[in-house]
């Protein structure tokens, strides 16, 4: 898929693709939540956590290439919309557009007619994002 600016590529994940997930997960889940969640769980989401996470969900998740190097990816279950996370070398450039369109093409594969996600409360980036994609 070709955005505004960027080739985009969807593929399913691998185990070799864990790590970037966790790195790019780790870092975009402290953009939005940092401040906006109980400090608890600020400490629980260590980078460890996230490769611990992105390994058990490479079944679920497809991960979006560009130049050869994984620049983002979703995840999804059944009808909802898990994850969407870009690297930061990415943002802005339709990489987010492109994920959250194959997502919604994942859930209609699935058999589901509408597709679901939900945001952190102060995640004001993130909603408005979602908000221009309706």
């Amino acid at each position: 898929m070709t955005t505004d600016r960027t080739a985009v590529e969807f593929r399913p994940a691998g185990p070799e693709d864990a790590t970037a997930v966790a790195r790019i997960w780790h870092h975009g889940w402290r953009d939005g939540h940092l401040g906006h969640v109980p400090g608890d769980l600020v400490a629980a989401r260590t980078p460890e956590s996230f490769g611990t996470r992105a390994a058990e969900r490479v079944g679920d998740t497809v991960v979006a290439i560009v130049d050869d190097a994984v620049a983002g990816f979703v995840m999804v279950v059944e009808d909802e919309v898990e994850q969407v996370y870009v690297s930061e070398d990415h943002r802005g450039t339709g990489v987010a557009t492109a994920l959250l369109a194959e997502a919604e093409r994942l859930v209609e594969a699935g058999g589901h007619r509408r597709a679901w996600l939900a945001v952190v409360a102060g995640n004001a980036r993130a909603r408005r994002f979602y908000e221009r994609c309706g």
